[in-house]
């Protein structure tokens, strides 16, 4: 992707007139959001599929009329082993940023301001993954990074985490980066600054710091790296996940704390329906439908 954020839709008849902000050549997201109502936002169901952010590759199927169906290789799972499918503007692609060895520099705040060396600046979102190619851990601007069209970028060295050899993943900064997105308004597909869903909360909290969860609830609760927990012995960082009698599992949220003395589960989540990212104690329908808990494997 050559663009910040990049929406991934159903088809490219898939947006609305008011979705232009989002598949504009260089997208507005702030004012698409903005400018949503919660009924416009559940409107976007069966339109907006997930997002892909700056330099995230994708694999082209076929192009028609100013759009490419593609296939997103760093969301992958047990039903799409080649990547989540779904449509772009085919003015958002550029050609693959190669890594040479460096590793990435990924970004682990909510968002980040990256200047480019044409003078140009761009807001990065958390998540956001380039290739590395200087770090000057003793500059503000730390970290040189290369831009899709052969630009460098500078990063701040505290607002990412640099691989191949960063720190390992650790559940309290992945429950810190969460976080950041209270008080972000729901968004059905989001997973990027600008609006998140509650799987796409999850999926970006854990590959931020380089566990490759799967982008949907029901597969996060079935993936091998996540391991079963009772939910009796919940910790700060596991996972709640929620089905309807006879359903796969629809919803996943941060349990926030271990379970209370009184019985009270706290759980930070992205509730759908428009509302804000919160940290609150479970409402009784999320209690009727809680159906298990996981533990994201660190290792092994």
């Amino acid at each position: 992707m050559c663009v910040p954020v990049c929406t991934l839709w159903s088809s490219p008849d898939a947006p609305r007139d008011l979705d232009e902000p989002a598949v504009r050549d260089l997208p507005d997201l702030a004012a698409w959001t903005a400018a949503m109502t919660p009924e416009l936002r559940l409107g976007l169901h069966g339109r907006t599929e997930t997002q892909l952010l700056l330099g995230e590759p994708v694999e082209v199927l076929e192009e028609r009329d100013g759009w490419s169906r593609v296939e997103a290789s760093w969301q992958r799972s047990g039903t799409r082993p080649r990547g989540y499918p779904g449509w772009v503007r085919s003015a958002h692609l550029a050609s693959p940023l190669t890594d040479d060895g460096t590793g990435r520099a990924t970004v682990t705040t909510r968002s980040v301001l990256c200047r480019a060396d044409d003078g140009g600046e761009l807001e990065l979102s958390c998540g956001t993954a380039l290739p590395v190619e200087g770090v000057d851990d003793t500059d503000q601007a730390g970290v040189t990074v290369r831009l899709p069209g052969g630009r460098r970028g500078q990063l701040p060295r505290a607002a990412v985490r640099v691989g191949p050899d960063g720190p390992p993943p650790d559940v309290d900064a992945v429950l810190d980066l969460a976080r950041g997105f209270l008080g972000l308004r729901y968004l059905w597909g989001g997973t990027s600054a600008w609006g998140v869903d509650c799987s796409g909360l999850v999926h970006l909290s854990w590959r931020s710091h380089g566990v490759p969860l799967p982008r949907d609830a029901y597969e996060q609760a079935d993936s091998d790296l996540v391991e079963p927990v009772p939910l009796d012995d919940v910790r700060a960082g596991d996972l709640y996940f929620f089905a309807r009698p006879g359903e796969r599992v629809y919803h996943v949220g941060f349990a926030t704390r271990p379970v209370s003395a009184d019985g009270e589960r706290w759980m930070l989540h992205a509730p759908e329906g428009g509302e804000l990212v919160e940290d609150a104690p479970l409402a009784p329908h999320r209690v009727g439908t809680l159906v298990a808990a996981g533990r994201v494997r660190l290792s092994g």
